[in-house]
């Protein structure tokens, strides 16, 4: 096996082996998941037919708890949003200082170069002070939802204040078991984009593999031809001989009995490659040109050469 084909195998069997591997692996983290989610059902369901009513009561007060600090997480994206679009702004009134200075300059005042550095710079000022008021427009937004949510956490939490203590110690084991199948939800997820990728890279050993194959297969054919045409190929090269050296080839090919046999045979085999007219025969007699003696021992010749070609 030439090294590109074993080196491609090894890449398919390694593939494979990770690939059977990790769908072990995901099917034991799915298992997991799926144990511990019951679990964690059948616990909550418990504990919440001891607490009765209050959890429901004071499910309004988590869920404002919830949406506050979401809005907190986009605030704080907004805020470096903002930061970010301001510091662009910063760089590009720069780059407007130093082309005006670059323009203002005796030497370059003609010169089209500082011009268009001039152009672009300005142009990136505008371009970045439209995204700083944009940016600070989105963060004042954000803000504002923000306050009015933590607004409405605080409301809550003085309305339902009984409720929210009776009712803690369910959302606190729910955090605990929304924490744990988090965890094992990223295992799960992981562990798929990894299979993934094994069997992205067994597709790819795969297609190069019978792309290997069907280069070896044509190659053989292609040889395989050319050893079916070389004999056609030896009896067209133009290569010169005597007819001494001619009748020493025939002689080593075949026994000497059989010389005259295989030399008709190669005649005829070329002959019948060539597609000569013949219609200048057809007026010629064979009793005109020649005599009755000399016809009568070609006849004979022919005769003798017939009964050795069917012998072969």
């Amino acid at each position: 096996v030439s090294p590109l084909p074993q080196e491609e195998l090894e890449h398919l069997n390694e593939a494979n082996a990770d690939i059977n591997r990790g769908e072990l692996e995901l099917d034991a983290a799915r298992s997991a998941y799926r144990r511990i989610l019951s679990e964690s059902a059948r616990k909550l369901n418990s504990q919440g037919s001891q607490l009765g009513n209050c959890i429901e009561r004071a499910r309004p007060y988590y869920e404002a708890r919830r949406r506050a600090k979401e809005a907190q997480q986009e605030t704080q994206r907004a805020a470096l949003r903002y930061e970010r679009a301001v510091g662009m702004h910063n760089a590009a009134r720069e780059m407007v200082f130093v082309a005006e200075q670059g323009v203002a300059a005796g030497k370059n005042r003609l010169d089209p170069t500082w011009q268009e550095m001039l152009n672009h710079a300005t142009r990136k000022v505008n371009e970045a002070e439209e995204e700083r008021v944009r940016s600070e427009r989105e963060h004042q937004r954000v803000t504002r939802l923000c306050q009015e949510a933590e607004a409405e956490v605080q409301a809550l939490q003085k309305s339902l204040k009984r409720v929210i203590l009776r009712s803690k110690p369910y959302f606190e084991l729910k955090a605990q078991f929304n924490q744990i199948l988090e965890e094992h939800k990223s295992k799960v997820t992981s562990l798929e984009s990894r299979v993934s990728q094994a069997k992205t890279r067994y597709s790819v050993a795969l297609r190069n593999l019978e792309q290997i194959s069907e280069q070896i297969h044509a190659r053989r054919l292609q040889r395989l031809l050319q050893r079916r045409e070389s004999p056609v190929g030896a009896e067209s090269s133009p290569r010169h001989s005597s007819p001494e050296s001619r009748g020493a080839d025939l002689g080593a090919e075949c026994p000497a009995g059989d010389s005259l046999s295989v030399l008709s045979l190669q005649t005829v085999a070329s002959d019948l490659q060539k597609f000569d007219s013949v219609e200048h025969l057809v007026g010629i007699s064979d009793a005109a040109s020649l005599g009755s003696d000399e016809l009568g021992e070609r006849e004979r010749r022919r005769s003798l050469r017939h009964h050795r070609s069917v012998s072969l």
